[in-house]
């Protein structure tokens, strides 16, 4: 039986993303990346002339609304609902507005213990595969099976190059290394749920590895 609870956890750019939308469907699970909530309250925020620098308003704001991650209702290239009381707005957290804002509003200490809340209220409906930085240390410590998902700095940017360049959009490559180089480092000094392993997580370097091999990998794990 495979198990009911997965987390996946990773430096940016690792795969995570990759492997879990691939697992999930693979085991006909719900698929939940937790950084969409952050955007959800990022969403919100700007939709009530919230100040993003206004830490007690936003975490105020995290604990007031409900979110919620749902199977895809339609057939438009979604992977889930992301849905905020009721209202569907898995598109509308993915505009300019809320990518600018996200990384501020997602460091505040209340508003990741708000958001973590939701988190595990999702996640301990089972049949999920849930990924982010702090899913198997925070959100869902008694997840069946954590992986995290690791590589080095020079793959991960060298990876969000060649995704821009085949979208057609200019990318530089020493400034997205340098991106993912300060990333690395805000996630991992922060002070509530840091980026680390779980002492119990099966360790999977995708350094040289092809996102079909680390899922094979992964896969080999549920069975």
């Amino acid at each position: 039986m495979p198990p009911k609870m997965i987390a996946i956890d990773g430096p940016a750019a690792s795969g995570k993303t990759t492997l879990g939308r691939r697992l999930a469907d693979y085991l006909g699970y719900l698929f939940v990346d937790t950084g969409v909530m952050y955007r959800a309250v990022t969403w919100a925020a700007l939709q009530r002339g919230i100040d993003i620098h206004d830490e007690a308003r936003l975490t105020a704001l995290a604990e007031e609304v409900q979110i919620d991650i749902l199977p895809p209702s339609q057939n438009d290239g979604r992977f889930y609902d992301v849905r905020m009381d009721h209202q569907d707005i898995t598109w509308e957290i993915r505009n300019p507005q809320v990518e600018a804002a996200v990384s501020i509003v997602s460091a505040y200490p209340g508003v990741r213990r708000a958001l973590t809340a939701q988190q595990r209220r999702i996640g301990l409906r089972g049949r999920v595969v849930m990924v982010g930085r702090d899913i198997g240390t925070v959100v869902l410590p008694e997840a069946d099976l954590k992986i995290y998902l690791d590589a080095s700095p020079e793959e991960r940017a060298r990876r969000r190059f060649a995704e821009l360049q085949a979208r057609g959009e200019a990318a530089d490559y020493g400034a997205i290394l340098q991106n993912v180089r300060e990333r690395d480092q805000i996630d991992s000094t922060r002070q509530v749920a840091p980026l680390q392993a779980a002492p119990d997580a099966i360790h999977i370097d995708s350094d040289g590895l092809t996102a079909e091999e680390v899922f094979e990998r992964v896969r080999e794990l549920c069975r």
